[in-house]
């Protein structure tokens, strides 16, 4: 009987990705294969960009039950979206000067067959994300490695740092701040515990970035099906 009970919410898992894709307006279902094992779903097929990728990824997060994502999709460029490595690497260098939260100064940008590397260090974890966001919608990109580290100027105590992201949690309505356990080692924040999706795992995970002090984030939240 729960093996039943699995296939059958594998199926219906599969069933609301395929849907939620041909929801999203910047995909198109058909290039896309959906399969789900255990509720964990592998994306496959090809597309003819990197975001459009990114933006399968992020629609089948969406999904109630989705507890993790295999993303095989392949990015094949059409002759009209190539470009050489210098080009891409002076488009990524402008993007991120055009982003107001991005200190361009402090980030390095390497580019290798199409593949994006960023170094370097901001003070918060909203400004690495910036800077990944401002970069992976450049027409030519294959694929991108976010290697920016944070390290702020802050250092408050681990009790004020667990404080603020439980209020900031209990204050969330996207969250389940009862569900959620949370541990400080240092500057790094431990997150355990279980929740509905994997949106409501990520914003826990935004929240605790969003405390001040905080260096790395180490998420252990489950996804209950």
């Amino acid at each position: 009987m729960a093996t039943r009970t699995t296939i059958r919410s594998d199926e219906e898992i599969q069933r609301d990705v395929l849907e939620e894709l041909g929801w999203e307006p910047r995909v198109q279902p058909n290039e896309i294969g959906v399969a789900v094992r255990d509720g964990v779903v592998t994306l496959s097929g090809w597309v003819d960009n990197y975001a459009k990728k990114w933006s399968a990824e992020r629609a089948a997060h969406r999904v109630n039950r989705v507890r993790a994502i295999a993303n095989d999709i392949e990015v094949r460029l059409p002759s009209s979206a190539e470009r050489t490595d210098p080009e891409i690497a002076a488009a990524a260098d402008r993007a991120l000067e055009w982003d107001a939260f991005v200190p361009v100064a402090a980030l390095d940008v390497t580019v290798s067959n199409g593949w994006v590397v960023l170094r370097g260090e901001v003070e918060w974890e909203y400004q690495r994300r910036a800077a990944e966001q401002a970069v992976r919608r450049l027409s030519g990109v294959r694929g991108l490695t976010n290697g920016i580290s944070v390290q702020p100027r802050e250092e408050p105590a681990s009790d004020e740092i667990s404080e603020r992201i439980r209020s900031a949690l209990l204050r969330s309505v996207e969250t389940d701040a009862a569900r959620i356990d949370i541990r400080i080692e240092g500057d790094s924040v431990i997150l355990a515990g279980t929740v509905r999706s994997w949106l409501e795992r990520e914003e826990a995970e935004r929240v605790a970035w969003s405390a001040p002090g905080v260096t790395s984030v180490d998420n252990h939240i489950t996804v209950r099906l």
